[in-house]
């Protein structure tokens, strides 16, 4: 039987086989933990992350953790659109696309980056 960690990396190993982040078109990737979410965007190519921001960085925000991880997604829309990043292919690591994924993904989404 394995732990919900062990099922989350191996699904997050799997999607990992197919997404590929490119300096045109970046992974951003997603990591969650049980009170914070963070989100940073990587050229696999070169192994660099472009732009990174976690709902740590927030300040005077209120609200849900699911409110939260919307603000974490708007702002790092905005980041990547200042860097001239339009698109991007979204990495969830392993979770369920639902609740914060979701709406980080409609925060970036929000901000007018495409998937």
């Amino acid at each position: 039987m394995l732990s919900r960690t062990q099922r989350r990396l191996r699904i997050h190993r799997r999607i990992r086989k197919k997404v590929h982040g490119t300096a045109v078109r970046p992974r951003l990737s997603v990591f969650r933990s049980n009170a914070e979410i963070y989100a940073q965007a990587i050229d696999d190519e070169k192994g660099i992350t472009l732009a990174s921001f976690s709902s740590r960085q927030l300040k005077n925000v209120s609200g849900t953790k699911t409110q939260k991880a919307a603000e974490v997604g708007k702002t790092i829309g905005r980041m990547l659109l200042e860097k001239g990043i339009q698109q991007i292919v979204f990495d969830r690591g392993g979770y369920l696309y639902h609740g914060r994924i979701k709406a980080l993904a409609e925060g970036i989404r929000e901000s007018g980056v495409q998937f």
